[in-house]
């Protein structure tokens, strides 16, 4: 088999959970015979994530990368500061490092990275690249990703936990081919809930998660080509097929994140026109 760079098999991922109760993402990319696993987010415990890849016929061993967007606990349990895999390096924004550090998980062999260009830092073997955005949420921020594979000229968004989409981020972010982004909560459950005015006022303040109409909203200016995955669903707050229904009759397949049941594998595409794609002009300015 030929395992050159343009002839391995394009990145695919899947949302193995994504809620209040953890948030967990597999990225497969690499040579066909040697396929290399990122997760991007670990807020499963490690033996739920074992499972989890284990029914999709995938060996935790080829875990080499955990990528965190942040340090909440539903982003980064505390299991993975004694359940680290052997070979994995934890990726985190160099603004959390001191989280990460009171939380016990530089212990682990870690590579910070920051908002750069072209690339926050890079997958080895793939070459698959992570452009980080720094993005509005609670009191340390969140980072949102344009993920590029140049060897496939595709493109994966990934924004969770957000509080708001300002411009820069939808700059970041335009034209993807797949997005997956946050869709918590509905207002007026929001609303009518049981929660305190308090946890209300820092979900709903621009600081805490995006509605089913943020999320709508933001999509409509990103303009992802094929796919939209919706992350981070509330459940006393939201239902699926509320959420659903503010992309209904749109072009793009729509894929929807659940705590409970892992979604299908999304594959990006293979745009053998354009080798490498580039990033939106004056993105970085």
């Amino acid at each position: 088999m030929d395992d050159s760079p343009t002839n391995c098999p394009p990145p695919r991922f899947c949302v193995l959970a994504s809620g209040s109760s953890g948030n967990c993402t597999v990225l497969e990319h690499g040579p066909a015979s040697g396929r290399r696993l990122c997760l991007i987010d670990a807020g499963l415990s490690p033996r739920r994530t074992r499972d989890e890849l284990a029914q999709r016929g995938l060996d935790p061993a080829r875990i080499h990368d955990i990528v965190l967007t942040h340090l909440d606990h539903d982003h980064a349990h505390d299991g993975w500061r004694r359940g680290w895999p052997a070979n994995a390096t934890l990726r985190v924004h160099k603004r959390h490092l001191g989280r990460a550090e009171r939380c016990g998980f530089l212990a682990n062999r870690c590579e910070p990275f920051d908002d750069a260009s072209p690339a926050s830092f890079e997958l080895a073997e793939s070459g698959v690249r992570f452009a980080s955005m720094l993005v509005s949420h609670d009191q340390l921020g969140v980072a949102a990703f344009r993920i590029q594979s140049p060897d496939h000229g595709s493109t994966l968004g990934y924004a969770t936990d957000l509080g708001r989409v300002p411009l820069k981020l939808i700059e970041h972010l335009a034209g993807v081919d797949v997005l997956a982004i946050e869709s918590n909560y509905c207002p007026e459950m929001q609303r009518s809930s049981t929660r305190s005015e308090a946890l209300k006022r820092r979900i709903m303040d621009g600081q805490g998660h995006l509605s089913n109409q943020q999320c709508a909203d933001a999509v409509g200016e990103i303009q992802p080509r094929e796919h939209v995955v919706l992350l981070h669903l509330s459940r006393q707050c939201n239902r699926p097929e509320i959420a659903a229904e503010h992309h209904a009759g749109s072009d793009y397949a729509l894929t929807i994140s659940s705590q409970t049941q892992a979604t299908r594998w999304v594959e990006l595409p293979v745009r053998r026109e354009a080798a490498v794609v580039r990033f939106p002009q004056g993105l970085f300015a």
